[in-house]
């Protein structure tokens, strides 16, 4: 499978991909994807993070991906505040107004911009010293792919699989949301069926390919990196489950009897206790949040507030928090 030739997403790009999404937009107060789209009754579930894992090493599994976190980001010194960073984008993207959500679509936009350099490794059909660029069409694309794969793959380790209807309402939902990161529409996969198969087909192509930098990116956070805490064994043995077997071994994860015992008795503690936790915490901050403000309140309750600093790194969607 050769590489797409480069496809840079411009401004002016992602400004025509953003008239259409807030046409499309379920409300203003309501945001681009509403309370009664699927892609909400899935995001709103913490449990989405037990997929984090997976998507991350997905998205390392592209030479690109790896060599701009290696070269311009802070992930290995403060993983904390990369998640929040990262979660902060898309669940404004996900739980925000529509103006909250273009926002942050254009904070993202701005942010891949300046993100761009050569490879120093030979990786994949990706040559040592050819170029990347994060806001190309075909990069951005398989990152949103890994997150909207993720997502219902993680829900459905503790709850009953989505229905065929809603399986491809989500994924139309989803292509909305590529249309935050300027992706174009016609540059997507036009229903679940046929993203199937681009992911199928990316799994098994050359273009995705563990770099030395990406495996070193992985190891150093599965370890603790920028913490003192090292990533617990279950969640480790899950995330290799979950991954396909050429990426696991190519990681260096093992997944044997251990890792599968370890996997298996995690799975079944969330099965039966996930039901159980409350609201406040079964639920990601910025859907309180948006809940808060569909009732008619200004700002989220105090517990919300707090729980925004976990999950976004703020106290609110609203930019520099409240």
């Amino acid at each position: 499978m050769r590489p797409e030739p480069p496809a840079i997403v411009t401004k002016t790009d992602l400004e025509r991909e953003l008239v259409m999404v807030r046409s499309a937009a379920a409300g203003e107060t309501e945001g681009i994807f509403g309370p009664k789209s699927v892609s909400w009754r899935l995001d709103k579930e913490a449990v989405v993070f037990l997929g984090a894992g997976r998507a991350l090493l997905l998205q390392l599994a592209h030479p690109w991906v790896a060599a701009a976190i290696a070269d311009h980001s802070r992930t290995l010194s403060d993983p904390i505040g990369r998640f929040q960073r990262t979660f902060n984008i898309t669940l404004t993207m996900m739980f925000g107004t529509t103006a909250q959500a273009i926002a942050a679509a254009g904070r993202l936009h701005r942010r891949h911009a300046g993100i761009c350099g050569t490879l120093t490794e030979s990786a994949g059909v990706y040559a040592a010293g050819s170029a990347y660029w994060a806001n190309d069409a075909a990069a951005l694309r398989w990152v949103w792919a890994t997150l909207t794969e993720t997502s219902p793959l993680a829900c459905e380790l503790i709850a009953p699989p989505l229905s065929t209807s809603d399986r491809e309402r989500y994924y139309a939902e989803s292509r909305l949301f590529a249309a935050l990161f300027g992706i174009p529409q016609d540059a997507l996969p036009h229903s679940w069926a046929d993203f199937v198969r681009y992911v199928d087909e990316m799994l098994g192509s050359d273009v995705l390919a563990v770099s030395d930098a990406a495996r070193r990116i992985a190891a150093e956070l599965f370890a603790g990196a920028g913490t003192r805490w090292r990533m617990p064994l279950w969640y480790r043995a899950l995330t290799a489950r979950l991954l396909p077997p050429r990426l696991r071994q190519d990681f260096g994860l093992t997944y044997g009897p251990a890792e599968y015992r370890s996997a298996e008795r995690a799975l079944a503690v969330l099965r039966h206790v996930y039901p159980w936790i409350p609201a406040a915490l079964r639920y990601v901050a910025p859907y309180h949040e948006t809940c808060s403000r569909l009732a008619g309140h200004e700002r989220p309750g105090a517990l919300t507030r707090v729980l925004n600093r976990f999950w976004i790194g703020q106290t609110s969607m609203t930019v520099g928090g409240t």
